[in-house]
């Protein structure tokens, strides 16, 4: 099986150079690595030379928006080209673990989307992570299931789906369709992925022995930053789906007095 790790990228370059390094290393190294840089032109200079070697496109932003949802599309679009089987998709935030690409690799099955665990690991020590020790620093979030070495949970919710760390076949991926480009910025194209999968007949397994480690950033709880996005976003999933993703970051805007919420038409919207 032909496999591909696609990742998205503007700024966080050390964040993708450990990527990188941690891809190099692991048990299974990628036939192909496919990075979309969203209009970075640093990112081809700063990947060259190390491997895995990496396959560089750039998409342009979407109204001075990140264009997650296309640049997706776009990387998959790559990686089919290139012959892949099976399309990993790590955010750049995430070093892979030793055996993320392998047990991907060994889980994978037409018909499944499969989600890995993900830790958030603490900043790092001055000297950096060490890859070596990425597993004692963190264990997997909480609010996601962890199923043990070589396990796997069938049928998962897809509410539960995010877009860190996640693979499925290229025949999976065409039967799916590919992310909603009208999505831009930050938030909810990743829930609409995961409902149009379960419309489409896909199942999510969540898929033990498949590890990433989300590196440290600053960021706000909630993400004030991305206001705009959320509710932008939320209102679309809504049109489509008929519910808001992202509640519990509503809420919390709401209780911040950032937002209200209008019942009789379902709608949430700026103060």
């Amino acid at each position: 099986m032909r496999t591909a790790v696609i990742t998205l990228a503007a700024g966080r370059h050390s964040h993708l150079r450990l990527q990188q390094d941690g891809l190099a290393r692991g048990t299974r190294v990628p036939d192909q690595y496919v990075i979309v840089s969203m209009d970075d032109p640093a990112i081809g200079p700063l990947t060259a030379g190390s491997e895995p070697e990496a396959d560089v496109l750039t998409v342009p932003l979407a109204e001075g928006r990140l264009p997650l949802a296309a640049a997706r599309n776009a990387g998959a679009e790559r990686a089919l080209e290139g012959g892949a089987d099976l399309l990993v998709f790590l955010d750049v935030d995430c070093v892979p673990g030793p055996a993320l690409v392998a047990g991907y690799a060994r889980a994978a099955q037409d018909g499944a989307l499969l989600c890995g665990t993900v830790a958030y690991l603490p900043p790092p020590p001055p000297g950096g992570y060490d890859l070596e020790e990425l597993a004692a620093l963190a264990p997997p979030h909480p609010a996601r299931p962890a199923p043990a070495e070589g396990e796997i949970l069938r049928g998962g919710d897809p509410r539960l789906f995010w877009s860190l760390s996640f693979a499925l076949t290229a025949r999976t991926w065409r039967r799916v369709g590919g992310f909603c480009e009208a999505y831009t910025g930050y938030g909810g194209e990743d829930t609409d992925f995961a409902a149009l999968a379960a419309r489409r007949g896909v199942d999510l397994w969540w898929v033990g022995g498949a590890p990433a480690y989300h590196q440290h950033h600053p960021t706000h709880e909630p993400p004030v930053q991305h206001l705009d996005d959320i509710l932008r976003n939320g209102a679309l999933h809504q049109r489509r789906w008929g519910t808001w993703p992202m509640a519990g970051w509503l809420r919390a805007f709401q209780e911040l007095g950032l937002v209200v919420y209008d019942p009789g038409a379902d709608t949430w919207r700026k103060r």
